[in-house]
């Protein structure tokens, strides 16, 4: 049995976006597993040596939904472009939010975001094989920059500009949120194959699993279990 880690993360907003709704951003009311990976990627993060697993989120309120308009760039910088301007082979050219050139400019889109949120996540380090030996100093690292407010990154819930705030706890007995309790349906597990180290040159693999929240606890199964289902790719012989 590996050891639980235990953070509250906070913040002013979040949108953990659903993503049958490609348009306008409308987020889950409880958070993905893979938000909550990432937020413990953000603090400690190892990617060769080992992955974390979610094991649980705790709900601690209610989901509060706010509509927010936004604009945002109709543009995309492509990766062999950011190359060339890094290796100095081009000069960079901006995105602009307002232009006459086709392709350019900025579009207003709709977001229901949750505001004021605050969760209790719960996230196991699981080594890689041939790093087993050296599980116990990955857990005191993680538990040692998580109490410093140390993070790789700024953690965020959902989107990078809904910062999130974090520390680590001793979660307190009982239920967090009594008579919280959804149905949420399918849910956005993970979007990368999480049974194996991963690589810039891998493509994504959508994974889903059935979440309930019940009490405002929300269960996460391990990734290898059947109650997570994997997207299936055909292959050519």
């Amino acid at each position: 049995m590996r050891p639980t880690h235990v953070i509250e993360v906070w913040g002013d907003f979040a949108c953990f976006t659903r993503p049958e709704l490609k348009v306008e951003r409308f987020s889950y009311p409880v958070p993905t597993p893979s938000a909550v990976r990432g937020i413990f990627d953000a603090i400690y993060c190892k990617p060769k040596e080992f992955h974390w697993q979610v094991t649980r989120v705790d709900c601690l309120g209610p989901p509060s939904y706010i509509a927010l308009r936004r604009n945002e760039v109709k543009g995309t910088a492509s990766v062999s472009s950011i190359a060339k301007w890094m290796s100095g082979k081009a000069e960079p050219e901006p995105l602009w939010a307002d232009g006459d050139e086709e392709g350019v400019g900025r579009t207003q889109r709709q977001t229901m975001a949750l505001r004021k949120v605050r969760y209790r996540l719960y996230g196991e380090i699981r080594p890689w094989p041939g790093f087993e030996a050296q599980a116990k100093a990955f857990d005191e690292q993680f538990q040692r920059r998580a109490a410093a407010g140390k993070c790789v990154w700024q953690p965020y819930l959902g989107c990078r500009e809904f910062v999130a705030y974090f520390e680590p706890v001793d979660p307190p007995p009982g239920p967090p949120c009594p008579g919280l309790d959804l149905d949420v349906g399918l849910m956005l597990y993970d979007v990368f194959d999480l049974s194996r180290p991963g690589g810039p040159e891998d493509a994504p693999a959508i994974s889903l699993f059935h979440a309930q929240v019940q009490d405002g606890v929300l269960p996460v199964p391990d990734y290898a279990s059947p109650e997570v289902l994997k997207q299936v790719r055909s292959q050519r012989l």
